[in-house]
């Protein structure tokens, strides 16, 4: 059988000195869209103005030495005085003005110290001789939260809190007093025992005798309200005709808006530590 010769085919050699320039140029395009991208993202992230900027940190809670002063023998010091209140003008541009420079103070949010300060306000026009500060409410605010298991900061710029605020029953359960209903359920949705509500924790007893609307604009009195808490808190501590600047009084209100001498010896503690921080240089 003849054989069939087969042609030599001489495989192609590549260039000296590595691939050839197609694939360099292919490599260095790729490379430079790669970098391209990323300067784009950066600059676009830098400068996009719709690009949300970080929420600055939180501040940490202002430290709150324990104070234990028995009932009458001090009263907690007077913060920073809220403005003076002008019934033919706003004062909402001073209030929040103070408020903020409490809250820079104080580690409190600014929407909370607004409704404090103005319960402060309308409280030194209507009963001067009350002499309650803002830091009294603020230190009851800061008990009931830590009561409660609710956060302060969660209160938004119309003033009520995210979700309503509303105590376990006072059923009878050990360690709980027995109060039975008062509302028909209509504030604490329960119509067998009544809770404490919003964010002073109010019963809903007290708070139908001493409700008030803090903004004067006849509408119905809200206990989920910041401000209209704030203000019936402040009616409630002054009913009695005591001076609140004095240990006695101060005691007097504040036994009175609840009986243990412990919650008055925490609220001392949160008051005091605000009033001295909102007056610090």
């Amino acid at each position: 059988m003849a054989e069939t010769a087969q042609p030599t085919v001489t495989p192609p050699q590549s260039p000296p000195g590595g691939p050839p320039r197609r694939y360099l140029s292919r490599a260095a395009l790729a490379l430079a869209l790669v970098v391209t991208g990323v300067v784009l993202v950066v600059t676009i992230g830098i400068r996009n103005p719709d690009t949300p900027a970080a929420p600055p940190p939180a501040q940490p809670a202002l430290a709150i030495p324990e104070q234990r002063p028995q009932p009458g023998a001090e009263s907690p010091r007077a913060g920073l005085a809220a403005p003076v209140d002008r019934p033919a003008v706003s004062d909402q541009a001073e209030l929040d003005a103070w408020a903020k420079r409490v809250a820079d103070k104080t580690h409190l949010p600014g929407r909370v110290l607004a409704a404090y300060g103005r319960a402060e306000m309308w409280m030194q026009r209507q009963k001067p001789t009350c002499h309650l500060s803002w830091a009294t409410l603020a230190g009851i605010g800061r008990v009931e939260a830590g009561r409660g298991d609710f956060d302060l900061s969660a209160i938004g710029a119309d003033g009520r809190v995210a979700k309503p605020v509303v105590g376990p029953p006072l059923d009878g359960s050990p360690g709980v007093p027995a109060v039975h209903d008062t509302d028909g359920g209509k504030l604490d949705g329960d119509k067998s025992w009544d809770h404490a509500i919003g964010p002073l924790q109010f019963l809903p007893s007290t708070w139908k005798k001493y409700q008030e609307r803090a903004n004067g604009d006849g509408g119905t009195p809200d206990p989920q309200n910041v401000d209209d808490a704030s203000f019936t808190a402040a009616r409630y501590l002054c009913s009695g005709g005591d001076d609140l600047g004095a240990p006695a009084g101060w005691w007097r209100a504040i036994l009175f808006y609840n009986s243990g001498i412990a919650y008055g010896q925490d609220v001392f503690s949160a008051a005091d530590a605000y009033a001295e921080a909102s007056v610090a240089p």
